[in-house]
């Protein structure tokens, strides 16, 4: 009998890693060539006309390229996703701009959680159990709302809870569906953050997107207390059937 040759392992290590080293390259190139030191609120300002001009002549390319840029923030985990909310909602408008916002969001963070599940695999879940356990526990009880809880507190780094759904077994829909509803208060506030742009650059003003001032908005923290607690429903449910029983 012939025994198999270790080449084509290899080969399908590397076919499997290529995604993950892309999203690397990809993240380290942003750095590299300083596009963080660019793209901020500072620029959106000067551009501001321009911009609102060119969406207006190209809508469709306008709003194609705006969701393929909010994909590459998502699923490279580059650090403009406050930025580029806000210039969402100051090309597009509240509604739509959150609509654009949330898709783009939602394909980005999907790519990411597909390739944390295949590429990275078993030794990037060893490596991080310890961390990753805590939130495995709740995945297991309800996926989907115990990750929409995660989505609609803004506490939890959104690239850490696309890796911690992947390595605790979260199926592709709960992971799509509970992040794109998740995201929709977020998404909304800071697109209409963006909406009010102009009168705030026209009184000199920069807007403030911590998240303590941003907490510290009732358009913020309203609609996200009330779907925190719609979250909350099932889990509690489901604790206190099982103290019944």
């Amino acid at each position: 009998m012939e025994t198999p040759s270790t080449p084509p392992k290899a080969t399908f290590s590397i076919v499997r890693l290529a995604p993950l080293i892309l999203l690397v390259a990809g993240l380290v190139a942003f750095f590299a060539l300083g596009l963080n030191k660019y793209l901020t609120l500072d620029l959106l300002k000067e551009n501001r006309e321009a911009l609102k001009l060119w969406v207006s002549d190209n809508k469709s390319a306008a709003v194609f390229a705006f969701i393929l840029a909010y994909v590459a923030v998502a699923a490279f985990s580059l650090p403009l996703a406050a930025v580029a909310s806000v210039a969402g909602g100051y090309l597009f408008g509240s509604v739509f701009g959150a609509a654009w916002i949330v898709i783009g969001a939602t394909i980005g963070a999907t790519i990411l959680f597909l390739v944390a599940k295949s590429a990275l695999g078993d030794p990037l879940r060893a490596r991080f159990a310890t961390q990753v356990k805590g939130m495995e526990e709740g995945f297991k009880k309800n996926a989907f709302s115990y990750l929409l809880l995660l989505r609609l507190v803004p506490l939890f780094p959104f690239w850490a809870v696309n890796l911690a759904s992947a390595f605790s077994g979260v199926s592709v829909g709960t992971f799509a569906i509970s992040t794109f509803i998740g995201i929709i208060p977020g998404s909304f506030v800071f697109a209409s953050i963006g909406n009010g742009l102009n009168a705030l650059f026209e009184a000199g003003e920069t807007p403030d997107l911590s998240l303590t001032a941003l907490l510290s908005r009732p358009d913020f923290y309203v609609p996200i207390v009330g779907l925190v607690v719609l979250s909350l429903i099932p889990i509690v449910y489901r604790a206190l059937t099982a103290k019944k029983a």
